[in-house]
Parts: structure tokens; sequence; C-alpha cells
């Protein structure tokens, strides 16, 4: 009666980690929550943000699965509002990539720093890691415009203890070999450049979730 009992207790194992064997060889989900440069607008399918950071993860042996919430025109209200949607997926990271429509329609940095700071409390109460990515201001807003807007992502990086990768147009920006006709967002070859500078920052992401610190 004893080996039948144990041999019941070892079929019940086996099944059990038959079943959770795949949850546990899933690979780690990373939202992007941002904007058309996270959407991927004006871009032939497979050159978006997303899908070349993922597969860029995967050749540095990060097996990771890139969840697209970019929204087009998408404002860091807009982006609060559809926050918890946009975890109903249960990411393990976010990418937090808001801000940049703020700025092309004048809306007060103070404002702007407000609703990140609502996503990143959020965030932050979920355990969630974060890497955050700035945008910098367009010169002709003014001076002041642009001392306040662009102090905004380096004081939340620091208030809140996350990475920060501080121009997410860093090395794109302004070059027209890098960017679409309208000079504001990067054709495939932008979208490149890009992921090749942040990638060190979300492998520290990666790691950073899978370690808790």
């Amino acid at each position: 009666m004893a080996r039948g009992f144990k041999t019941l207790i070892s079929t019940v194992l086996i099944c059990v980690l038959m079943a959770v064997g795949p949850a546990l060889a899933a690979p780690m989900k990373i939202l992007a929550l941002g904007t058309s440069l996270t959407q991927g607008y004006g871009l032939p399918p497979g050159t978006e943000f997303t899908t070349q950071l993922q597969a860029a993860l995967k050749r540095t042996g990060f097996d990771v699965s890139l969840i697209n919430a970019g929204v087009s025109g998408d404002t860091s209200a807009g982006g609060l509002a559809r926050l918890d949607w946009s975890l109903a997926d249960h990411p393990d990271a976010v990418i937090l990539e808001l801000g940049s429509n703020d700025m092309l329609r004048g809306i007060a940095p103070s404002e702007t720093e407000s609703n990140l700071r609502a996503i990143l409390d959020k965030l932050k109460a979920a355990h969630i890691a974060v890497l955050l990515t700035g945008m910098h201001a367009q010169r002709n807003l003014g001076a002041e415009y642009v001392r306040q807007f662009d102090a905004i992502y380096p004081r939340l990086a620091r208030d809140y203890n996350v990475l920060f990768y501080p121009f997410i147009l860093d090395g794109v920006a302004l070059n027209p070999k890098l960017n679409q006709a309208d000079g504001m967002h990067p054709n495939p070859a932008g979208v490149k450049v890009i992921v090749s500078r942040i990638l060190p920052y979300v492998q520290k992401l990666v790691l950073q979730a899978k370690t808790g610190h």
C-alpha cells in the first residue's frame, strides 16, 4: 500500500511539473508603454521599436517578449488613463516612453510630470521594474519651457530610483538619413540605432526584474 501511495505521489508531481514547466520557461514580458515612437508610426511591419528590440535581446541571450503598447499621438494623460488596461498582461517590467506629445502640444511641464508620477506610483506599488526614457523639448518653445520640460525626466528617475535612458532619440534626432520625411519619426535604420543604444539599459532592466533589485 505504501508503495502504491508513493507511485501515486510521483505521478501527481510529474503532472504538476508538466503543467507548470511551460509557465516557468515562458519568456519575461516587457510592456513598452509609449507614443508613436513605440507604436511604429509610418514603419513597415517588423521594423518597429518593439520588434527590433525583442530580436536584439534574443540575439544576446535574453528570452524576452515585448508588448507594444504604443499609441500614436498619445499624451502622458492618455498613458495614465490606459495604464490599468495595459497592465492586464501582467508584464514583468515596463519601458515608459511618454511626454513627447505633451511637449508638441505645449502642455504645461508640471502637468506632464504629474501624470508621469502617477504612472510611476502605480508601477512602484505593483513592484514592476521600470526603464524611463527621456525626451528633450524643441528649442523653439522658449528657454523657460525647455528648462522646465527637460528637467522632468532626470528628476523622476532620481525620485523613483528607476533605470533611466536620458533621450529616446539619441543619435537619431535631426538626422535626415535616420528619419522619415516628417523629420520627427525614425525610419527603420533610425529605429536600429535607437535599439542598439538603448539595448544595454534594457538588459539591465531584465536583470533587475529577475532579481528584484
